[in-house]
């Protein structure tokens, strides 16, 4: 069966290619569409990116990117004849991701050069122009979804009646709760953070490689044992605090501390351009105590005690005594913060709430149990949020279910939705071919194209 293409998704957008060799084979160019070139560098380069994610590099695997840069070529060329601009912003934050998850998954520069066969800088100069070209592309791909008629309920209703039973979206189980949060005492552990951080600077200062000890201190994960290296990146990408006293230093400099919601940072300062900077950094979270955590339970416990005794109600005890001030406000409710929704999917939930909630009948309150916020990114936690402790009210379960009209519209809608922007940007690949002059190696005669124009363009 031949394999489907998606092409609403992130397409990919070749690499710049240069004379070297791949499975024997020196490089060449393997596909001409208009007037850009697909090399076969710019195929390899992305398998290579793949296997670091864990994916196969078979011939099928070459066939399925062929494809999407071909498809990804024709709906950039319609982006610079519409003059859409690059978002530099979003292209900075993505490449310093991307550097930064490969420095992490292959063990420093060293690794990634010898994995790509080319230097560090290099590689951000071809993949900052990649990701110029993604979001070039992914803002077309906007343009012509713009374009699609309205969905109204009669195209969800269709939608219903002429799929297969099999095929309608399976709507998973959501869970609506309330909490009470009590923080820990953040004084306390945020001096003790500071002073550490303070003996790791003063041993800086009297002569000790910044970059040793951020790899045998630093609490960030992503870049730690990579002695704190951040790349090069946009100020944006970072929190203000921090920007702002690293765009202060000069090159050779280490700052004083600097508090970010992720916990405090000392700054060694590479180089700067404009609003890019290179730094390494050390972070230092603070920490709770056991005896902290056990007076915070004791709270908890006890307003749990009372709620079920019926001294008091759960919203009340929320609306006076919960610490988390979006949920304090709204009787101990909570929402996601990313839809609104006050229902949950297991997915979407902390991992701890979860495990806190899931032997829970509908109106049980949970033991207490430390967890996180939705601020920040974990000054307290590497869980992703500051630590809290809390107990969960498990006011309503949703069973999973097949989706329908009346119970699920906004599902369906989105559905619809998705199936007729897919349809229309595939309706303008086909025009785009038949307009487009595209000649592709003989080497891929044997691809099993989602489109059977590719096949057509094959050199015979």
């Amino acid at each position: 069966m031949k394999r489907s293409l998606t092409v609403i998704a992130c397409l990919l957008i070749c690499l710049g290619g240069r004379a070297q060799k791949y499975d024997g084979l020196a490089d060449k160019t393997v596909a001409v569409i208009g007037g850009e070139f697909v090399m076969l560098s710019d195929i390899e380069q992305e398998v290579r990116m793949m296997r670091t994610r864990g994916y196969s590099s078979d011939k099928s695997r070459r066939c399925d990117i062929l494809e999407q840069i071909l498809a990804s070529k024709l709906i950039l060329s319609q982006a610079r004849v519409d003059s859409l601009k690059v978002n530099h912003e979003v292209v900075a934050a993505n490449l310093t991701d991307r550097m930064n998850s490969l420095l992490n998954d292959l063990g420093g520069e060293e690794a990634v050069e010898a994995y790509f066969g080319k230097s560090v800088s290099k590689l951000r100069e071809e993949w900052n122009r990649q990701l110029e070209e993604m979001s070039l592309t992914q803002q077309e791909q906007q343009e012509i979804a713009k374009k699609i008629p309205e969905i109204t309920p009669y195209d969800v209703k269709q939608f219903m009646d002429t799929t297969d039973v099999h095929n309608i979206p399976q709507i998973p189980a959501q869970y609506q709760m309330s909490q009470i949060c009590i923080y820990p005492d953040r004084d306390a552990a945020k001096l003790a953070a500071k002073e550490k951080l303070l003996g790791i600077r003063e041993r800086i200062v009297a002569g000790e490689r910044f970059s040793t000890l951020a790899r045998l201190y630093s609490q960030d994960p992503s870049n730690a044992r990579l002695g704190g290296d951040l790349g090069m990146a946009n100020k944006s990408v970072f929190w203000t605090s921090f920007s702002d006293a690293a765009m202060a230093l000069k090159p050779g400099m280490v700052s004083n501390i600097v508090e970010t919601p992720d916990g405090f940072h000392i700054i060694e300062m590479i180089s700067k351009k404009g609003d890019m900077f290179h730094a390494r950094h050390i972070l230092i979270k603070p920490e709770y105590t056991s005896e902290d955590m056990e007076k915070g339970y004791a709270v908890l416990d006890s307003l749990k005690n009372e709620i079920q005794a019926g001294n008091i109600t759960f919203e009340k005890a929320a609306l006076r005594y919960s610490q988390d001030a979006p949920t304090r406000t709204n009787s101990g409710q909570m929402a996601d913060p990313n839809t609104g929704s006050s229902y949950y999917e297991v997915d979407q939930m902390k991992p701890a709430d979860y495990k806190a909630i899931s032997t829970l009948k509908e109106g049980e309150i949970s033991q207490p149990f430390t967890s996180t916020d939705n601020e920040g990114r974990g000054a307290f936690s590497t869980d992703g949020g500051n630590l809290v402790y809390k107990i969960i009210r498990l006011d309503k379960i949703i069973p999973a279910h097949a989706a329908t009209f009346e119970k699920d519209y906004d599902v369906l809608f989105n559905r619809v939705q998705l199936i007729k922007q897919n349809e229309a940007i595939n309706d303008f690949i086909s025009e785009k071919v038949k307009k487009t002059y595209i000649v592709i190696d003989p080497m891929f005669a044997d691809c099993e194209f989602s489109r059977s124009e590719w096949a057509e363009k094959v050199r015979k």
